[in-house]
């Protein structure tokens, strides 16, 4: 019998976090070819400049980068190719009806495995400014500062 760890994190998109606040995570199954999973499951993906778009109904997954699979040979996949998300059509719709405000966008933040299956958690974004980034990195190293000092009068 096999083990199955469950949300197992394959890749994630730590650059979404500090560019853009998250407003909303909605889960997404990913279409693949039999090289382009066996590289996910190696963790040879980077989600870093990639981004989901809308087109004629349908979602796709755009510029994320899936390395060649090593023993691929000749059925190995294009590294950058433009790959369908697994959305339901109500799910759809409503990432149309969000993405169609003025800078919001959808982010990949995440990919794992969920009962075997390659997941993509997508996050529905706004653009950070300059000063917001610097405004979050203070507000984090005044929290993490605040438990230390917590810390040592325990």
């Amino acid at each position: 019998m096999k083990k199955q760890v469950k949300n197992a994190s394959l890749a994630q998109n730590k650059k979404a976090y500090h560019d853009y606040n998250i407003l909303e995570t909605i889960e997404a199954g990913i279409v693949l070819t039999g090289t382009e999973i066996k590289s996910v499951r190696a963790s040879r993906i980077n989600l870093k400049d990639g981004y989901a778009q809308i087109r004629n109904g349908e979602a796709w997954l755009m510029n994320v980068h899936i390395s060649e699979y090593d023993q691929g040979n000749r059925f190995n996949h294009d590294p950058l190719r433009a790959r369908k998300l697994l959305l339901h059509k109500k799910e759809i719709n409503k990432l149309i009806g969000e993405t169609g405000q003025q800078g919001i966008t959808l982010v990949p933040l995440k990919v794992y495995l969920k009962n075997g299956f390659a997941k993509v958690l997508l996050g529905v974004a706004k653009g950070k400014h300059e000063y917001d980034k610097r405004e979050t990195i203070k507000r984090r190293d005044q929290e993490r500062e605040i438990r230390r000092t917590l810390k040592n009068y325990r």
